[in-house]
């Protein structure tokens, strides 16, 4: 279907308010996958607070002209699928990772975080990053420990204090 130059105009304005208030974003090749597979994605996404688009390369670069995803311009070449994430920075990575387990036609083409590409291979490094949640965890974690140690410590320089009073 053509567009026309006030809806050409809407998408690029759309995409690029999307990729303002993005943390990070991917990018996918989706051929081959089935529209059944494509709308199990979508809802997945819609879930992780990921904005999903499928939009044209010119546009699309257009869009991302002055954001911090302009970085992925080369990456824009055939059927692009593009995923912001708006909660986590490493939502959409790891849902396209997920994704591409099940379905060998599904590719990801790279990915953006604050004005670095990231290449496919690399995705992990997105993919893996903790939710804020897991972050606290891992921070109380850290400090419990650390506490439990101190405590270990005094304990033991106690008990050395009486023992050398006692002898």
């Amino acid at each position: 279907m053509a567009l026309n130059l006030q809806d050409k105009q809407a998408i690029v304005a759309e995409v690029n308010e999307a990729a303002k208030g993005a943390l990070s974003a991917v990018v996918a090749d989706s051929r081959g996958v089935t529209v059944a597979q494509m709308t199990e994605l979508r809802k997945a996404a819609r879930a992780a607070g990921v904005d999903m688009r499928i939009v044209r390369n010119t546009l699309l670069r257009r869009a991302l002209e002055d954001t911090n995803f302009a970085c992925m311009n080369d990456v824009f070449v055939g059927p692009t699928l593009i995923a912001f994430s708006n909660e986590h920075p490493g939502a959409a990575a790891r849902l396209f990772k997920e994704f591409a387990k099940g379905n060998d036609k599904f590719e990801i083409k790279g990915a953006a975080f604050e004005g670095e590409f990231i290449d496919a291979k690399s995705i992990d490094k997105l993919a893996t990053l903790p939710t804020y949640e897991e972050a606290i965890a891992r921070l109380m974690g850290t400090m419990k420990e650390a506490a439990a140690g101190k405590l270990a410590r005094t304990l033991a320089a106690l008990r050395d204090k009486l023992q050398a009073e006692a002898a």
